[in-house]
């Protein structure tokens, strides 16, 4: 028997210029699942007019990919994406016109046109601020030193098929205290498979050290991105603006 004729793939414009975005998940957008931020994304994309070019086939999405978002219930000032446009546009352009399209909490920070090299691979850290209501800092200090001490910090993290045990000690670079209106953990990760998160950290310090907040802690990403031998993370769109630079007249 012949297979049955396929009816012909949707015509689609090829991508002809690439651009990076950094954006914002503020306020409480923060308990928004990646899934519905994608959502939020792809309609304020229709709404703004920006050229957006698109997958063939007989479902066609727009060219997006996303790069290490945050876990739902935190925030961050450092999410990662980028885009394939069917014409070229500039970058000030798009960044105006998908921040004016995206609801309030969802905050398009910068957009650069993309040099080479794959921007996963520049993702390699995460610096986190984990805000602690109702803990002195010097309860908070003592139990981050005890964690930098110890070895190893194993937690049960649940899955869908039950628990998995995580180390989260090998992914701290750093941990320290730092207050304002209460005690600061400023934690930088390295990120490993599997990741090492905020929860998965806290969960290590109850175990360890005893530290149970009396609150829900607020936490949120404050930069990703090239993680250096002495802590500091990098901004991984800075290749991409010299290589800009270097291409202007």
């Amino acid at each position: 028997m012949s297979p049955r004729p396929q009816p012909p793939a949707r015509d689609t414009a090829p991508v002809v210029q690439r651009v990076r975005v950094r954006y914002a998940r503020r306020g409480r957008l923060r308990f928004t699942s990646h899934r519905d931020v994608a959502r939020a994304l792809e309609r304020a994309l229709r709404r703004s007019g920006i050229p957006m070019a698109f997958s063939a086939g007989f479902s066609p999405h727009p060219k997006i990919s996303y790069v290490g978002a945050a876990p739902t219930g935190t925030a961050s000032e450092a999410e990662y994406l980028e885009l394939g446009l069917a014409e070229e546009t500039d970058p000030d352009d798009v960044r105006r016109r998908l921040d004016e399209a995206l609801p309030d909490g969802l905050d398009v920070l910068d957009v650069v046109r993309a040099g080479p090299g794959a921007l996963p691979d520049r993702i390699t850290g995460s610096r986190w601020e984990i805000q602690l209501p109702g803990l002195a800092p010097e309860v908070v200090q003592a139990a981050a030193s005890t964690f930098l001490a110890a070895e190893t910090a194993p937690i049960q993290r649940r899955i869908k098929d039950g628990t998995r045990t995580v180390d989260a000690r090998s992914a701290v670079v750093s941990l320290r205290v730092t207050t304002a209106d209460c005690a600061i953990l400023e934690v930088v990760v390295r990120h490993l498979t599997p990741a090492v998160r905020p929860d998965d950290v806290l969960a290590a310090l109850r175990e360890i050290a005893d530290l149970v907040p009396p609150s829900p802690p607020l936490v949120t990403r404050t930069a990703q991105g090239p993680l250096a031998d002495d802590g500091r993370i990098a901004d991984p769109l800075d290749p991409d603006r010299a290589q800009s630079r270097a291409g202007s007249p």
